[in-house]
């Protein structure tokens, strides 16, 4: 009690002197001060440059979404989603390691074309060789070709006749508002099909081990808790995230 009361007597003795008027001396440590304001524009250039830093903040904002959405991030976490589910071992790995998981994994990925977006636009236009709307062109089409390769004609042409477009003669005809949404659910129709895959041996295994179970009498006991270390061991012996990985990574191929 001594000690705590020592210390709130020191803290306000120091918080006296940090606020301290200039009657009494220069505060000891100096407090910055920082005003936030909103000025209205003298000339067309303020006005450009303001856009443009509300532009780069709602794509801060939304880079998150952009990274899911178009990529093959999506992909990669329903799988070990299903893979973790399948296994049955609650929260292992954690949420942290599967997401960091498949974050390194969809760089991996798609290193070669964010080396072509850096190489064709964001260098350029850095350099200034390249205009902003240039550059965002350039930058989309390594994008679109990586999302055309995974999307299926049958999803694109779903939203191409919800949109009520016209009919695209071409790749370079449909909009990438259009591509995204179709790209999203084929990459989920592809997630679902390879954790299906996955799912098939170890319900195998929780199927034989009810069914010994109950051979047994012992319908008290979980099968899920007796069934548990087989999973692992098998998913051990044929080297489990070694097949799950190369899988992932040749699916995109």
């Amino acid at each position: 009690m001594f000690t705590r009361l020592v210390t709130l007597i020191g803290l306000i003795v120091f918080f006296c002197l940090l606020v301290a008027t200039p009657a009494q001396g220069a505060p000891l440590v100096p407090v910055p001060n920082v005003n936030i304001g909103v000025e209205a524009a003298n000339n067309p250039r303020d006005v450009a440059l303001s856009l443009q830093v509300l532009f780069v903040l709602t794509v801060l904002s939304l880079a998150p979404s952009i990274l899911i959405m178009m990529t093959s991030f999506t992909r990669i976490i329903v799988v070990l989603s299903f893979l973790r589910s399948a296994l049955a071992t609650q929260q292992m790995p954690p949420n942290q390691v599967l997401v960091g998981l498949a974050l390194f994994l969809t760089f991996f990925t798609m290193s070669p074309y964010w080396d072509e977006v850096n190489q064709n636009a964001l260098q350029p236009y850095m350099a200034g060789r390249m205009t902003q709307d240039t550059a965002l062109t350039a930058a989309l089409k390594p994008m679109r070709e990586f999302m055309f390769k995974q999307t299926r004609e049958n999803d694109l042409a779903l939203f191409v006749n919800i949109s009520e477009a016209p009919r695209p003669n071409s790749p370079d005809d449909v909009p990438t508002t259009t591509l995204i949404p179709a790209f999203v659910i084929s990459e989920l129709k592809t997630a679902f099909q390879i954790g299906f895959l996955i799912y098939i041996p170890f319900i195998v295994i929780d199927m034989v081990v009810a069914s010994t179970l109950m051979s047994m009498g012992m319908m008290m006991v979980p099968p899920v808790m007796i069934s548990l270390p087989f999973k692992i061991l098998l998913f051990i012996l044929v080297d489990g995230w070694h097949l799950v990985v190369r899988s992932l990574m040749t699916s995109f191929n």
